[in-house]
């Protein structure tokens, strides 16, 4: 499937997808908005993705190639595993941040291909592992579990962040600001939950 997806026809039909996905999810997501939004016809979609739910999961892998792309590029190298940790959780989070489309993609509550988002997930159970290892993290959590709960977190402060800033005391309602604030609390409230005694 790489082969044909180089083609500029299949690139604006992904693009167009993310867009109608981000903002309706898959069951509101319409074929025929994609393909005008794109400027192909049906048949051209279903060539290149079968159906559908295929292009739902083609705008996924590569929303999610994207997301380990930008945490590859942005892996703090040394460090204990737990300053590792937290410069991947703030990283995991930034990118997000950034990428509303992908939260949204994220949260529609549409079972999702299993291991689409493994590798930014795996990034951080091999550094909860790892500081188990090394007695650094707590050893009665499990690292796969702990690593996407710090996805969840994220993902629902993002989704929920307009009604969190509108209950926010007006001197910190800034969204920004209290995005950053939000992001520290965060991460340190995970990393201190992960730590050992």
């Amino acid at each position: 499937m790489k082969r044909k997806l180089s083609n500029d026809k299949a690139i604006r039909v992904l693009s167009s997808a993310r867009q109608e996905f981000a903002r309706w999810g898959f069951g509101g997501g319409r074929v025929d908005r994609i393909v005008a939004a794109a400027g192909v016809n049906r048949q051209l979609l279903f060539y290149y993705f079968q159906s559908k739910r295929g292009l739902f999961h083609a705008v996924l892998r590569q929303a999610a190639v994207e997301l380990e792309q930008s945490l590859a590029a942005g892996a703090v190298r040394h460090g204990t595993p737990l300053e590792r940790l937290r410069a991947a959780l703030t990283g995991q989070f930034d990118y997000l941040a950034r990428h509303p489309d992908l939260v949204s993609l994220l949260t529609y509550g549409t079972r999702i291909e299993a291991g689409v988002f493994a590798p930014a997930i795996k990034r951080l159970v091999v550094l909860l592992a790892e500081g188990q290892g090394l007695g650094q993290v707590r050893g009665d959590i499990d690292p796969h579990v702990a690593a996407a709960q710090a996805l969840v977190l994220m993902l629902g402060y993002l989704r929920l962040e307009p009604m969190i800033a509108a209950s926010a005391p007006p001197l910190t309602g800034d969204a920004p600001a209290l995005r950053a604030r939000w992001m520290r609390a965060a991460v340190d409230l995970y990393v201190a939950g992960v730590r050992a005694g």
